[in-house]
């Protein structure tokens, strides 16, 4: 595996230990809500587990975030866009909202 490759899957699963520590979740609350056992998300988060795709989906999911396919070329300004949510008030509405699971904008 390329050292690329490497430093994305670490950084999914900084990714992923960094939004339950957000929501103040233990590994184990996590593990109730997606039907895992807390060593298997302990596993997850230290590399010692390579989850299978469904399951990273649920996981991510829960974290109230997605998995999406993105052309290499647009990485970065997806990225850019990332880091400029940051700051963002939770007040603020965005400019866009998805009413419903099907993602159909107002």
């Amino acid at each position: 595996m390329s050292s690329h490759m490497d430093t994305s899957v670490d950084d999914l699963r900084q990714a992923l230990q960094a939004a339950r520590h957000e929501r103040g979740w233990s590994q184990a609350e996590l593990g109730r809500r997606v039907g895992l056992p807390q060593a298997h998300i302990s596993g997850i988060e230290t590399g010692k587990v390579i989850p299978r795709y469904d399951t990273m989906l649920e996981l991510v999911r829960v974290l109230g975030h997605d998995l999406i396919l993105v052309p290499r070329a647009l990485v970065p300004a997806i990225q850019a866009l990332v880091r400029g949510t940051a700051n963002i008030d939770e007040d603020e509405r965005p400019l866009y909202v998805f009413d419903d699971e099907q993602g159909e904008a107002q």
